[in-house]
């Protein structure tokens, strides 16, 4: 097994030689998944896998686990570990649980932010940059981060937890390519969440979940 992690891949992944190499290698995965490398209901043998990344099969193993609780891939004994439903369709069943997460999180977060958007807006224009550049990659990483910075605001560490676990970068990824296409559109759109934080609006957990949803196939409603 090569100890420095994965090779060929720590450039597009970002620089993850610190992180466990079962999490080097979930991320290589899900970034394959992003871009469209697997197709649904695709098999995906762990050894070739493992073969083609430079390591033992035991990080690959411990990295389709960690898919398969994400639900992005399913597994069974005679069909062996195969790439599950990233449709739409699917969207429309983990925003509803993102959008309840994120509401929660802004909550907890609006008297701990005490009206400092400063980071927030960082990724807003991140985002701007990205749209005029017509860089999707860009755009759904600035936009994760937006999320990620509220979300860690709130300081529960089992809220991030499970925030993590919804694979929000492959969702948000699959939502600005398959659903909402209008980077310029996407970047506005977080601009009044940050005026919420702002002004420290108390309804601003329910802003962030309709914005969510917002992103969803299909319009859902929000209590």
């Amino acid at each position: 097994m090569n100890g420095e992690g994965p090779h060929n891949n720590a450039e597009s992944t970002g620089n993850l030689t610190r992180a466990p190499l079962s999490e080097q290698v979930r991320r290589i995965m899900l970034d394959h998944l992003v871009r469209g490398r697997w197709q649904a209901g695709q098999r995906i043998v762990e050894r070739r896998l493992a073969t083609e990344l430079g390591v033992s099969q035991a990080p690959v193993r411990e990295a389709l686990r960690d898919l398969q609780a994400m639900r992005l891939v399913e597994s069974s004994p005679h069909r062996g570990t195969r790439v599950g439903d990233l449709t739409p369709r699917r969207l429309c069943q983990v925003y509803p649980v993102r959008g309840a997460l994120e509401r929660l999180a802004a909550e907890l977060a609006l008297p701990r932010l005490a009206g400092d958007v400063s980071r927030l807006e960082e990724h807003t224009e991140g985002m701007r940059r990205a749209a005029a550049a017509e860089d999707v990659d860009a755009q759904a990483r600035h936009g994760v981060a937006f999320h990620r910075e509220i979300v860690r605001a709130a300081g529960n560490a089992f809220l991030i937890t499970n925030w993590e676990s919804l694979a929000v970068e492959l969702w948000t990824h699959l939502s600005l390519t398959r659903v909402r296409t209008g980077l310029h559109e996407n970047a506005r759109d977080h601009e009044p969440i940050i005026e919420a934080f702002r002004r420290r609006d108390p309804d601003v957990g329910r802003l962030l979940q309709l914005h969510i949803l917002g992103y969803a196939h299909e319009p859902i409603g929000a209590s």
